[in-house]
Parts: structure tokens; sequence; C-alpha cells
């Protein structure tokens, strides 16, 4: 009822900004405190991605960089060059949207992935031009490689979890244009 009375579009934002805020507190828990673990996968990285290659018109651009700008406060990144390279990663993956829709999913993996990997290279790059300390590049590309390797479970999420697919061919919105 409140999806038919909000409108899907805005329902899923909502959905995603709900998710967005859930990661983001479970990050910033102490939940282990002993140095010396392996990095987690970046699953906002994932989610967004994810949800850019299924609908790119549930996730506008300033809802993207105003959430990884956040996430880059909240974690002290340097702030906004993440936000500014996953954003132009999600905008070259929208860019693709009708190209993806096609794609099975190996390949969207691999695209995705392929994606991953620039935004993590040019963020080193951006960083290092800049002389910033960045974490061992052992451990960021453990991180980037485990974000990969997570994106078929935040699909499935994001698939079975919240009902979110891609558009079907002549698969109408709820103003009756084509997707």
């Amino acid at each position: 009822m409140l999806r038919a009375w909000i409108g899907e579009l805005w329902f899923h934002r909502a959905i995603f900004l709900v998710v967005v805020l859930v990661m983001l507190v479970v990050r910033l828990l102490p939940l282990d405190t002993t140095a010396g673990h392996l990095p987690g996968p970046d699953l906002l990285v994932c989610l967004i991605f994810a949800w850019m290659v299924r609908r790119p018109e549930y996730l506008p651009a300033p809802m993207i960089a105003a959430v990884v700008l956040v996430e880059d406060l909240c974690l002290m990144r340097p702030p906004g060059l993440w936000a500014a390279l996953v954003l132009a990663g999600a905008e070259f993956i929208r860019a693709r949207s009708a190209l993806t829709r096609e794609l099975s999913f190996f390949v969207e993996w691999l695209l995705v992935g392929g994606v991953m990997l620039g935004v993590f290279a040019a963020n080193r790059l951006i960083l290092g031009l800049a002389f910033v300390d960045q974490p061992a590049f052992g451990m960021a590309l453990l991180q980037i490689l485990w974000s990969i390797l997570a994106y078929p479970a935040v699909v499935a999420f994001s698939r079975y979890g919240l009902d979110l697919h891609k558009p079907a061919t002549g698969e109408i919105d709820e103003r009756g244009r084509r997707l």
C-alpha cells in the first residue's frame, strides 16, 4: 500500500537510503577492535553499481554524491574524492544501461568489476599525486577484490530482498513511459 501511495520511484529511493543508513551504522559500530584483520568489501559501492545496472532512474546523481560524501565524512576519508569517483563510475554504468539490460550476469559482473578497479586505481593515483597517506596497497586491493566477489550477493539481495529487477523489454513505468 505504501508503495502505491508514494510511487515506485520514491519508494525505492527511500528503501535505498534506509539500506545505506543501516550499512553505515553497522560499519561505524566497534564490533571488532583488534588489529590485523582483512578488510571487508565496500558494500555501498556494490549496492550503488547493482542499482545502477538494474534501475538507474532510482538513483539520481545528487543522491549518490550525498550518500558517498556522508560516508567519506563518517569514515574520515578525504572528503569528496571517493564520492566523485564513485559518481563517475555510476554515471559510466548509467550511460550503458540500455546495453546492460541485455547482458548476461557474468558479463555484467565483469563490467562492474572493471569499473570498480578503475575507480580504485584513480583514487590511488590522485591520493598518491597529492601525497596523502593511504592504506597499504595490498589491503586496498584486497578490499576491491572482496567487493567484486561480494557483488553477486548484493545483486541477489537487491533482486530477491528488495524486488529490484532489470526492466523487461517493453515494460512501462507508472507514467506510461517505456523503460
